[in-house]
């Protein structure tokens, strides 16, 4: 769950990528398509909670503080997304189960679901002992991307532009498949096998993206989830295990490292394949672990003892 502040401080991290990229400037892009989890979803948790026996986990009053209502949003306000937009001149960007009713589908289509995973969801239930994951992994968002193109762009040729003219928001992806098991208590170093298989699905849907005439990808990496109330307090509070200036958990950002290390080899990998492309690795760990490390500085109260 985010909190508005805290995704303000995440845009304003990818602003600062942009700039350095000399790619920021109003008009730059004319969309923003989305992918993802709850980091990113506007709203798709919420449709399909309405329309099927998914539950939603975000009621009110989470988005309470967007526009005095519950949006869907797992967060008290805006996400990373909409900073996004709100900065590139772009209206919100509407989920995709009601993009249609918006009339914005040209500014692009968020599908990115709270709860949603990198690998397919039978594969973490029966491999990682996850229950009752959601089926909307990535490669079924990106499924809906290509069903709902005709009617957004409408013939290949203009699509091929739209895709061109689009930033796409790839996540953050692929924590839901290491937090299922880990809440489940299966132990870390088997979680770790699973990393390639999970990198290696993130980095095909980018390829595949990039196919469609994809020029500009944004790919976070994962969070520093050894600093996270939940898992602080589902594994104890162990000063051997636990960082000295922090309290968080080391094993467990250890292995979010490893993951993110990984990510960025093999998206080092696709931007030497792919030259005429800008791949963003947009650094959500060390984003969020400024607040941990010096908390005062954002507001924050922070007490390890």
């Amino acid at each position: 769950m985010a909190s508005s502040s805290t995704s303000r401080l995440f845009a304003g991290l990818l602003m600062v990528l942009w700039s350095s990229n000399r790619l920021y400037a109003d008009g730059c892009y004319s969309s923003i398509i989305s992918l993802g989890d709850s980091l990113a979803d506007t709203g798709n948790r919420k449709q399909l909670a309405s329309i099927s026996d998914v539950g939603f986990p975000c009621p009110p009053p989470y988005g309470q503080d967007f526009i005095g209502q519950s949006t869907g949003r797992c967060s008290n306000g805006r996400l990373v997304i909409d900073f996004l937009a709100e900065s590139l001149g772009l209206p919100l960007i509407p989920p995709y189960f009601n993009y249609k009713e918006s009339g914005n589908a040209m500014a692009g289509v968020n599908y990115a679901v709270v709860g949603a995973t990198a690998l397919d969801s039978s594969f973490i239930e029966a491999k990682l002992g996850g229950k009752s994951v959601i089926n909307a992994s990535l490669k079924v968002q990106l499924a809906w991307f290509k069903q709902s193109l005709p009617s957004i762009c409408g013939n290949t040729s203009d699509c091929i532009k739209f895709i061109g003219r689009s930033l796409i928001l790839m996540g953050e992806i692929g924590g839901n498949d290491y937090n299922h098991p880990l809440y489940t208590g299966r132990p870390i170093d088997e979680i770790k096998r699973y990393v390639p298989l999970v990198i290696d699905t993130i980095i095909s849907v980018v390829n595949e993206l990039i196919e469609m005439g994809a020029k500009t990808l944004i790919v976070p990496g994962n969070f520093p989830i050894g600093c996270f109330p939940s898992f602080l307090t589902a594994y104890g509070s162990n000063s051997e295990e636990n960082d000295p200036i922090t309290g968080c958990l080391t094993k467990l950002n250890e292995f979010v490292e490893y993951h993110n290390t990984m990510l960025q080899t093999k998206l080092n990998q696709t931007r030497e394949l792919n030259p005429n492309v800008v791949v963003i690795y947009a650094d959500y760990y060390n984003a969020l672990m400024k607040i941990y490390r010096s908390p005062n500085e954002y507001g924050k109260q922070h007490d390890i003892s």
